[in-house]
C-alpha cells in the first residue's frame, strides 16, 4: 500500500457548503457537491439523450440500509484493529491499495482521501448528523439537481451500499468532442454521521470492478468523536504518521541495520485516467 499527498484545495472549493458551487468543487463540507471530471470519460448516448431532454433523477422511496457488515462506528470495533488511522476514518489496507489526500490550501487541513486500486478509485469524506435521522436521502436530491444543472443525468438505484446516485457529467475531451463520465455516488447513514463514497473509473459503472473497492468502503470505521457538531460539519481527516519518524513524546527505535528506512510520502505511482 503505497500513501501520498494529493494536490491542495483552494478554500473557495470547500467553505461554501452548497450545490451552487458543484461546478469547481472537488471535496465539499455539506456532502452535496459534485466531484469535478475525473477517471472513466466514456461516450454514453442514452447518458446525452436524457441530459439534453432535461431529465431529472428517476427516485424510488428508499429502505434503511443494513450496516451490519460495515462501515462501522468507532463503537463497534475494538481500538487496535490494525486499520491506519487518518483521524475521522480508520481504513483496512489492500495489496496494491493507494491513497490520496486532499489538502485545504488555506487551513492545510485534510478533508478527504481517495483510495485507488485497479485503475478505479473512491473518494471518501465523513460529515456529522443529526442524532435522530440521516441526511443521506437529503443529500442525494441536491446531487441530481446539481448534476441537472451542469447539463448531466443522475438515477437513482440500488447497490451494495443500499440506495446510490448514478450521474453522468458531460465533459469535453481532447478532441474537442462532448461525452459523459460516470461517476457514483453512495451514501451510509451512520450514528451521528454521515460517510459518503464517491466511485470513479471502471468502478462507477462495472459491478465486477467496484466490488474490490466496495469492500474497501464496507470496512472502513468511521470516528465521530463526542464533541457537538452542526449537521453536515466535515469531520476532519488526517495524514497518517509516517513510520520511522519520531514521535513528540516518545521517539521511536531507530531502523535497525540493513532494515530500510519507510518513506511513506513519498510520491507513488499516478492512477491514469481511463477512457
Amino acid at each position: 500500500m503505497s500513501l501520498f499527498r494529493r494536490r491542495k484545495v483552494a478554500e473557495s472549493a470547500v467553505q461554501d457548503g452548497s450545490a451552487a458551487g458543484a461546478e469547481s468543487a472537488t471535496t465539499a463540507e455539506s456532502g452535496a457537491e459534485v466531484p469535478s471530471a475525473a477517471a472513466g470519460v466514456v461516450d454514453d448516448p442514452e447518458a446525452r439523450a436524457a441530459a439534453e431532454a432535461g431529465a431529472p433523477a428517476r427516485t424510488v422511496a428508499p429502505e434503511a440500509f443494513d450496516r451490519t457488515g460495515g462501515p462501522f462506528d468507532a463503537a463497534e470495533v475494538e481500538d487496535e484493529d490494525g486499520r491506519l488511522a487518518l483521524g475521522g476514518l480508520r481504513v483496512a489496507g489492500r495489496e496494491g491499495m493507494e491513497l490520496r489526500f486532499e489538502v485545504e490550501e488555506a487551513s492545510q487541513r485534510v478533508i478527504a482521501v481517495t483510495i485507488g486500486m485497479n485503475g478505479s478509485t473512491v473518494q471518501l469524506q465523513t460529515f456529522a448528523a443529526p442524532r435522530s435521522s440521516g441526511v443521506w436521502d437529503e443529500i442525494r436530491t441536491e446531487i441530481a439537481a446539481a448534476v441537472a444543472a451542469q447539463g448531466g443525468a443522475a438515477e437513482e438505484q440500488d447497490g451494495p451500499l443500499g440506495r446510490e446516485l448514478l450521474c453522468r457529467l458531460p465533459v469535453r475531451t481532447e478532441d474537442g468532442r462532448t461525452a459523459h463520465q460516470p461517476t457514483r455516488f453512495a451514501g451510509v447513514d451512520g450514528p451521528r454521521w454521515f460517510l459518503r463514497a464517491v466511485f470513479a473509473g471502471p468502478a462507477a459503472h462495472d459491478p465486477a470492478a467496484a466490488a474490490e473497492l466496495e469492500s474497501v468502503v464496507r470496512d472502513v470505521v468511521v470516528v465521530r468523536g463526542s464533541e457537538a457538531m452542526a449537521p453536515r460539519e466535515l469531520i476532519p481527516l488526517s495524514l497518517p504518521p509516517q513510520p520511522g519518524a519520531p514521535a513528540a513524546a516518545a521517539p521511536g527505535p531507530a531502523p535497525r541495520e540493513g532494515q530500510e528506512e519507510l518513506k511513506p510520502f513519498e510520491r507513488g505511482p499516478e492512477i491514469t485516467e481511463v477512457r
